[in-house]
């Protein structure tokens, strides 16, 4: 915040403080009134910041942003007329930072070419015709369920230690490859350990130079962790609408988002709705998720890491989540405990992406057939426990069987976990996935043409 600089003189006096709760400051208004989301200093603690929240009848209630414990009533406010911003553009390629636009990978600070984070760029999004243009992540399992298509949003929903952050790490090294991927990361209340081994993975593979960290990490405040999203998603719009850039925006986790914004709502003593959220984080995470959209000028194409609390996916917050993602990839903690990675449960992943129309009749086809075997491989499970495989019919022994095969093709080792496992990571392109699926199920030449004729 050294960017910051009050101007002392009474029209930048705006009253005392005069309630304390948490992380939730009262000032009682007797001068000058500030704006929302404006940035206050208080006398004696220059280091210490409060964003105006909202307006009462008496006064205005911000958030102690550095979470200072030094704070007491009838201390004086002033005003800095300024609101929290980031740096963005060219300079910022390479770099890690915080919300606050503080740099925390021991680098310059970048004090021009500052944006706030709680304003948009203005652009409603592009309402014409958009290309979809597929792009490949390496994976076996993500491009043939969940095809990732630029421009649109995709979901990696788990609970607690089933790979999500480890799927999404694969992604950034797979997808970001190319000298010409531009690509903005945003970790929201995740484990310092996750953050720096991403750190160092991204440097050690060359991805780092086209990209642009912002960490808001799990020993942050709440009011730290819920500017994270807002912060990136700034950086994401200037290279979007000012440099004409396709970017790849992942989130790991938006779950997080959501858990700092109801702390704070908690602390402010506002009324909860199902589940123990507040009503606004839920409009609040709209407003996130609408500024990750393509225009004219460029795209975002974010991949959001989704915890699921309890393993319950009927949780409201996930179930919001997911309404908002064109895709969505269950990983499940009994997959990943047969050791199985990714740890994806193919029934429950879901796509709206995956059409004729998008990736090709071969595909869909390809597809569907999968998800009948798999379908019925989940339905022949307790059967198999009872009277065991032999008493199957041929043709049920053949699909059990199939979708053992299938099952195994979709494991895969992970470069970024090479140094863990020992394993040289694998990539595989659509059209060796496509291949390897007809080749278990038997599809020849010959039936794919004739297939062609009947449609």
């Amino acid at each position: 915040m050294s960017n910051l600089r009050i101007k002392e003189n009474d029209d930048c006096y705006v009253g005392k403080i005069c309630v304390l709760k948490g992380l939730m400051v009262e000032i009682e208004i007797l001068q000058s009134m500030p704006e929302e989301r404006e940035l206050l200093t208080v006398e004696e603690l220059p280091n210490v910041y409060l964003e105006v929240s909202y307006f009462t009848s008496s006064g205005a209630v911000c958030v102690n942003v550095n979470n200072s414990n030094q704070l007491r009533c009838g201390l004086k406010v002033r005003r800095t007329n300024k609101k929290i911003s980031v740096p963005v553009g060219p300079k910022t390629l390479g770099r890690v930072f915080d919300p606050l636009g503080q740099p925390l990978d021991n680098g310059p600070i970048i004090k021009e070419n500052l944006r706030v984070i709680s304003e948009t760029s203005g652009n409603k999004g592009y309402k014409g015709k958009q290309k979809m243009d597929l792009l490949e992540t390496g994976l076996k399992v993500i491009d043939f369920f969940t095809p990732f298509v630029k421009g649109r949003k995709i979901g990696i929903v788990g609970g607690a230690g089933v790979g999500k952050t480890v799927l999404t790490m694969e992604m950034i090294h797979n997808v970001t490859r190319s000298d010409k991927s531009l690509s903005i990361y945003c970790g929201v209340g995740e484990r310092i350990r996750e953050g720096n081994e991403l750190y160092v993975t991204l440097k050690e593979t060359d991805v780092l130079k086209n990209t642009v960290m912002f960490f808001g990490q799990m020993d942050s405040t709440p009011a730290v962790r819920s500017m994270v999203g807002p912060a990136a998603a700034t950086a994401a719009e200037y290279f979007r609408d000012e440099e004409g850039k396709d970017i790849l925006f992942f989130i790991d986790n938006i779950y997080r988002h959501i858990q700092a914004l109801t702390e704070i709502s908690t602390n402010f003593g506002l009324i909860p709705s199902e589940g123990g959220y507040s009503p606004s984080v839920f409009s609040e995470l709209r407003r996130l998720q609408d500024r990750l959209s393509s225009t004219d000028k460029g795209s975002i194409t974010s991949v959001q890491a989704v915890y699921i609390p309890a393993d319950d996916l009927s949780d409201p917050a996930v179930q919001s989540i997911q309404q908002q993602l064109d895709s969505v990839l269950v990983l499940s903690r009994s997959i990943a405990e047969q050791g199985i990675r990714p740890a994806v449960d193919i029934l429950k992943t879901t796509s709206s992406l995956l059409t004729p129309q998008i990736v090709g009749q071969r595909h869909y086809d390809l597809a569907s057939r999968v998800q009948a075997i798999m379908q019925k491989y989940d339905s022949l499970k307790n059967i198999i426990a009872i009277v065991g495989e032999n008493e199957l019919s041929p043709v049920d022994r053949l699909d059990y069987q199939n979708a053992k095969k299938l099952i195994d093709f979709f494991n895969q080792d992970f470069s970024v976990a090479e140094h863990l496992t020992g394993k040289p990571g694998q990539y595989y392109t659509r059209e060796q996935t496509l291949a390897g699926i007809e080749d278990i199920l038997g599809v020849t030449k010959t039936e794919e043409a004739n297939n062609k004729i009947k449609k």
